[in-house]
């Protein structure tokens, strides 16, 4: 069975529930991972979780190592990974403390590394539909009973750390987004790249600013809501770690299968030493 990751956002540093957990840190090819990665089981399955931000949130958006992230949950035998994250919401219908399950992502970012490639290895994956449709789809049945889940709809992931203005999220607006955040944009790719199933837990606490009607977000009014949304959460993550299948049967597990240009005979050795945790069955 593989083990279930969960990476959490802001205002959840920690998971409820998780029995005999250890600390674990990991050094990567990568550098450092945000913090120590909490090891334990919940609902009988094997959890690996890792605060994004760091506990005591250390790292705004764009100092977290994402690369360092994806490969530890790599290296502890992650297979589904769920991402737990504070969204402002872009639609009227979609409230403060709804929880959203978006399956494409526009990435709006501009100074972070997104492949683990590179170096001389080349790969090209796909990510014309960057969730994992079955982990979503547990996600959605894990969350009937609590606040108002919304399966699909697109995440709109900005650089940060600050907010929008009014004039960039009303253009969000025109793209029909339907939440925006900081951080995901990142982790879908490079999950997609490690073969391991992604999905979001987007919980909204805010309407961003594009309300005119409404004050500006603040980190007053995040802050107020985080508590209740990391509790729904952590009644999802409980219900999905015993309700999801052991066996991975969907696309992401072969994601690199027919994604590596480069000739064999041609990578280097420092490329495929970093890669080999990631890439190694396809390099012969």
């Amino acid at each position: 069975m593989s083990v279930l990751g969960v990476v959490g956002g802001s205002g959840l540093y920690g998971m409820t529930g998780l029995a005999n957990a250890t600390e674990r840190r990991i050094r990567t090819p990568y550098g450092e991972p945000s913090d120590a990665y909490l090891v334990g089981t919940l609902g009988g399955r094997q959890v690996a979780f890792l605060a994004r931000h760091g506990r005591g949130h250390r790292l705004q958006p764009t100092e977290i190592n994402f690369r360092a992230n994806i490969y530890g949950f790599k290296e502890l035998g992650v297979g589904r990974l769920v991402s737990v994250s504070a969204v402002g919401s872009m639609k009227e219908e979609l409230r403060p403390l709804d929880v959203v399950i978006p399956d494409q992502f526009i990435d709006w970012t501009r100074q972070r590394p997104s492949t683990f490639f590179g170096g001389g290895l080349v790969a090209h994956v796909s990510i014309a539909d960057p969730v994992c449709p079955v982990l979503a789809a547990a996600l959605a049945v894990a969350g009937r009973d609590g606040p108002r889940v919304h399966r699909g709809g697109t995440y709109l992931c900005m650089e940060g750390p600050q907010f929008s203005t009014r004039a960039e999220s009303n253009l969000y607006r025109s793209w029909n987004v339907d939440v925006i955040g900081m951080t995901n944009a990142q982790e879908v790719k490079l999950s997609r790249e490690a073969e391991i199933c992604y999905a979001t837990l987007a919980m909204v606490t805010d309407y961003d600013c594009w309300r005119e009607e409404d004050e500006p977000v603040t980190v007053e009014e995040v802050v107020g809501r985080l508590n209740d949304n990391a509790a729904a959460a952590q009644r999802i993550l409980s219900r999905v770690a015993t309700e999801l299948p052991e066996r991975r049967d969907c696309g992401c597990a072969s994601a690199l299968k027919n994604a590596i240009l480069t000739e064999r005979t041609g990578i280097p050795a420092e490329a495929r030493e970093r890669l080999r945790l990631i890439a190694g069955r396809y390099l012969g």
